[in-house]
């Protein structure tokens, strides 16, 4: 047995695909106002996320039939998008909060590389346990020197 109210053909007027389509249109123009005119500081993401999730529900609704269609699918469009939610929320935690467990040290690769040479703390390098400190140290100072001759060179007249 089949249930007609099911499979019955719904034919929407144009005003209706018109006005959705200009909502969208200003809910875009919005969204590109508020991102070039304010800054809402951390909550950004949250004001963008609104208004996309916005715009896609009347893509779903309207366009993609959902609203006049089984509630079956529009339950299970629903739980995609939850889930999906879901997990790029559990990736941005896990991926933009590593700095605070882990403690990053650079170590040069080659204790002996050419940009070493002549500097005078290359033979420190191979021999201490804390790399990361001494090539630091030695690019601090690299980085005075040349800032100390570079302001040498300049004259004001």
């Amino acid at each position: 047995m089949s249930d007609s109210k099911n499979n019955t053909i719904h034919i929407l007027p144009l005003s209706l695909y018109l006005s959705i389509g200009s909502i969208l249109l200003v809910l875009t123009a919005i969204t590109v106002w508020v991102g070039v005119s304010f800054d809402f500081g951390p909550i950004n993401l949250i004001v963008a996320m609104l208004i996309a999730a916005t715009k896609a529900t009347l893509v779903a609704l309207y366009f993609m039939h959902l609203k006049y269609d089984s509630k079956v699918y529009l339950s299970l469009f629903i739980g995609g998008i939850l889930f999906l939610a879901i997990f790029i929320v559990f990736t941005m935690l896990d991926t933009m909060r590593r700095q605070d467990i882990y403690e990053i040290k650079g170590t040069p690769l080659n204790n002996m590389a050419e940009m070493y040479q002549g500097l005078s703390t290359v033979d420190s390098i191979s021999d201490s346990t804390d790399v990361s400190t001494d090539v630091s140290t030695i690019f601090t100072d690299t980085i005075q020197t040349d800032t100390t001759q570079q302001s040498s060179d300049i004259k004001i007249d």
